[in-house]
């Protein structure tokens, strides 16, 4: 049975999606028992020369492929909430279904489309919205079906991982890595959204609402950027056996969600410690199953074509099926979120103190009225009278640190608070 394709957009996903259906396509025709043709892509100028060739047809009109009786599956690889977001709602309306790499459109309106889709009674696949070619949507819905999942922390960001990676494993400072990240390409020319933590906060929320089986949306998620980050932070972690990474962060408490994107000081041992450069990786705890962890390339041309790709076959081998529509959301649940002070955690503080007797008897004496105790110190001399101490905490309820902090800026023998940073040791609770 033929297949009619209707793409929108031939960005940089959308020339992966037709490079792979076009160089593969032989393999997918076995695989799918269907000849897969692209008819149609929207483009903003069809004039444009352009190195992709085909017998598909060029249009600057959207409703010349939504409209299209003929076309089976859209593809949407134009990115951002408008005009996205009512094409698909369109295409769907239409009968078509849709497969999607569109993580912000998602994150914001995730359930009304998902909604759009079983009115449908049509696909709407989305594994490219997340990690690129990583298969981590379909080991959610599919795999990992039979366990109740109690974390899922990830690297889900390639240019915070980029700059950390080269920071920790070079000595160099952050604004002078982000400047090299954005000449090749890793980072845009305004990066807010991938330093500030807000593309991981997205993608988090995508993955944690199928992990949980619970709604979560992008205001649900406590985010904080890596900019603070400096490279002493970074030789501190070292000397304390541990790395630090950008951590997209999801537990599974008894009626809660802990949803949280931050930095993060990591051990050296901890499987997601050892991922570097652009790559990006998912841990996932499951009751079942046990750890397991999901590694690869988190975007690009053709590791995100993949996943769209992998997305259009399974549509077809449900068309085949006759059994669209199955699992478009699998939201049953509605657990509440978590608040940002009954988070529980370890911390690393680094402060400039005064260098005199009883400061650091003093320091201890205020964390411990908030019920805090130390795992381990490091202090050192910082020029004639001063150190540097960093404190690292057992693990605490957030909110508790935080009173400790306003002690602390209070006593007059602390100049100043450099940084804090939360651990991530593993599967601590106080559920």
């Amino acid at each position: 049975m033929p297949i009619n394709i209707g793409i929108l957009g031939l960005g940089t996903v959308g020339s992966g999606v037709v490079s792979i259906l076009q160089q593969n396509a032989e393999d997918i025709q076995t695989r799918t028992q269907s000849e897969i043709q692209i008819k149609k892509i929207l483009v903003r100028n069809p004039e444009l020369p352009r190195n992709i060739q085909g017998k598909f047809q060029l249009t600057d009109q959207a409703n010349d492929i939504l409209q299209d009786p003929e076309v089976d599956i859209i593809v949407e690889v134009i990115g951002g909430i408008e005009p996205a977001r009512s094409y698909i709602l369109e295409a769907l309306r239409q009968g078509k279904h849709v497969v999607t790499a569109n993580k912000d459109l998602l994150a914001l309106h995730g359930q009304e489309l998902l909604d759009a889709a079983n009115t449908a009674g049509k696909d709407l696949y989305f594994e490219a919205s997340v990690a690129g070619g990583i298969p981590i949507i379909a080991a959610l819905k599919h795999a990992l079906a039979a366990n109740r999942i109690s974390a899922l922390i990830g690297i889900i960001n390639g240019t915070t991982n980029y700059i950390l990676s080269a920071m920790a494993e070079q000595g160099r400072d952050y604004f002078e890595v982000l400047a090299e990240a954005q000449s090749l390409g890793y980072a845009e020319a305004d990066p807010s959204a991938d330093v500030d933590g807000l593309d991981a906060a997205r993608k988090l929320s995508i993955l944690a609402s199928i992990a949980f089986n619970s709604r979560v949306t992008l205001k649900d998620v406590f985010v904080e950027g890596i900019s603070k980050i400096t490279r002493q932070d970074l030789a501190y972690a070292a000397e304390l056996g541990c790395t630090i990474k950008l951590l997209a962060i999801a537990k599974h408490h008894e009626e809660s969600i802990e949803v949280r994107v931050h930095p993060a000081i990591l051990p050296m041992n901890h499987p997601l410690a050892a991922v570097n450069g652009v790559y990006n990786a998912i841990y996932v705890v499951g009751d079942a199953v046990g750890e397991t962890m999901f590694y690869g390339r988190g975007a690009g041309s053709l590791p995100t074509g993949s996943a769209v790709v992998s997305d259009i076959i399974r549509v077809i081998r449900n068309i085949q099926a006759n059994s669209t529509s199955m699992i478009n959301c699998t939201c049953y649940r509605d657990l509440g979120i978590k608040a940002s002070s009954e988070f529980f955690t370890a911390f690393y503080i680094r402060l400039l103190v005064k260098d005199e007797p009883r400061v650091l008897a003093t320091l201890a004496l205020l964390f411990a009225e908030a019920n805090i105790s130390f795992a381990s110190i490091i202090q050192k001399p910082r020029g004639e009278q001063q150190a540097e101490i960093v404190l690292v905490t057992h693990p605490c309820r957030e909110g508790a640190l935080q009173e400790a902090l306003d002690s602390v800026r209070a006593y007059s023998k602390v100049l100043m608070i450099h940084n804090v940073i939360r651990f991530e040791k593993g599967e601590e609770s106080n559920s």
